[in-house]
């Protein structure tokens, strides 16, 4: 089962089924930050907005009733989901790096957040692997293609 939770209440959530004896799986990435020319490395969720649980009938009600949850969803595989989620776990165990990839595809609207054009508006003309956009910038009625990061873009 999946829990959709309000919003920044992953951890809460993993904190209270902890307590009430609630199986459940918070997968975390560590994410660093630069405040005040200091970096400060924590750990935040590889899927914000969900925990996976295995509640009994009535742990379900006590996680329902909880103020952390917005909805319950039901996993109708959920062999294949667990299979899923365990090599995701394994991979998160081994060191590797995972990030989710945005939805980010060919005709696109986009805007660049980071980055020497950070603030410009442009359309994804191609996609090069998982990391690698083309993108297309029209400036004063010309156009201009520029390859960049899929990191560096966010949903216009």
């Amino acid at each position: 089962m999946v829990a959709h939770t309000r919003p920044r209440c992953e951890k809460k959530l993993k904190q209270f089924c902890d307590r009430e004896g609630v199986e459940a799986t918070l997968p975390l990435v560590p994410s660093a930050h630069r405040y005040r020319g200091k970096v400060v490395v924590f750990e935040k969720p590889l899927f914000p907005g969900y925990l996976f649980l295995r509640p009994t009938h009535d742990q379900r009600r006590s996680v329902l009733a909880s103020d952390y949850v917005a909805n319950l969803l039901e996993v109708f595989d959920q062999e294949k989901f667990e299979h899923q989620l365990n090599e995701i776990l394994f991979a998160l165990q081994a060191g590797c790096e995972i990030r989710l990839a945005p939805k980010i595809g060919k005709g696109t609207r986009v805007i660049i957040k980071s980055g020497p054009l950070r603030g410009l508006e442009g359309w994804v003309e191609e996609r090069y692997g998982p990391n690698i956009v083309l993108l297309r910038l029209d400036f004063i009625g010309q156009a201009a293609a520029v390859k960049l990061d899929v990191c560096e873009l966010e949903p216009a």
